[in-house]
């Protein structure tokens, strides 16, 4: 058993892995803005703590004593809380992860898990998703740059930082079951889907016994 960092755990993705990690036996650090937004994410083995992953000195302090940190932060989690959002703060992934690149070796945490964003992949064409307009609506281009964003500043640091930013398919499913089984891709966007149970058993299998190192990939079902 080990105890693993969750910044962004209130959104799908963070509960899904909060949970997974779990039934896994570890122990949670559950990190949100506003824990008062977020009640049921207090529960045995999981312990809640406000933080803001832009936060140099939060990625220092928050992880120290953890055996992994993943970060599943969005400021939206829906095409329509995106929308209702406001202006987006273009820097907001890459500051997250200048953040982890500078606090995560302070606190003496190697792993670090990243979900990504589908629209950053690749389509049949080549080009990111994001590109196109049939695929990825034009208004929420500015979101998936930001995501990109976030990824070139990963590539860029350190190599005390063992980081891997596994990207699920668009149209995650919530209600899905956990089969237990998924698929790891490239760059190119995967054809079949993913539940958010199994998104959150590829996490925890890289935590347990990483295999990727320093790279983005796609995970499907």
């Amino acid at each position: 058993m080990s105890s693993i960092v969750i910044f962004g755990a209130g959104g799908r993705a963070g509960r899904a892995v909060t949970a997974e990690a779990l039934a896994r036996g570890h122990q949670v650090t559950a990190v949100v803005r506003e824990p008062a937004r977020h009640p049921g994410i207090a529960t045995a083995g999981v312990r809640v703590v406000r933080g803001d992953v832009r936060d140099r000195q939060a990625t220092a302090a928050i992880p120290r004593g953890h055996a992994a940190v993943v970060s599943a932060v969005t400021p939206a989690s829906s095409p329509e809380a995106l929308a209702a959002l406001g202006p987006l703060d273009a820097r907001f992934f890459a500051d997250a992860a200048d953040a982890l690149a500078e606090g995560l070796p302070r606190a003496g945490v190697r792993r670090l898990v990243v979900i990504g964003l589908f629209a950053n992949l690749l389509g049949a064409d080549g080009r990111p998703v994001h590109d196109d307009p049939a695929a990825f609506p034009e208004q929420l281009r500015p979101f998936a740059l930001s995501h990109s964003a976030g990824l070139d500043r990963l590539c860029t640091a350190g190599a005390e930082v063992d980081w891997l930013m596994l990207t699920p398919p668009a149209g995650l499913d919530a209600a899905g079951p956990r089969l237990g089984r998924y698929q790891i891709g490239g760059e190119t966007l995967p054809a079949s889907g993913l539940s958010y149970a199994d998104l959150a058993v590829a996490v925890l299998d890289e935590i347990e016994e990483p295999t990727l190192h320093r790279r983005r990939v796609a995970v499907s079902g």
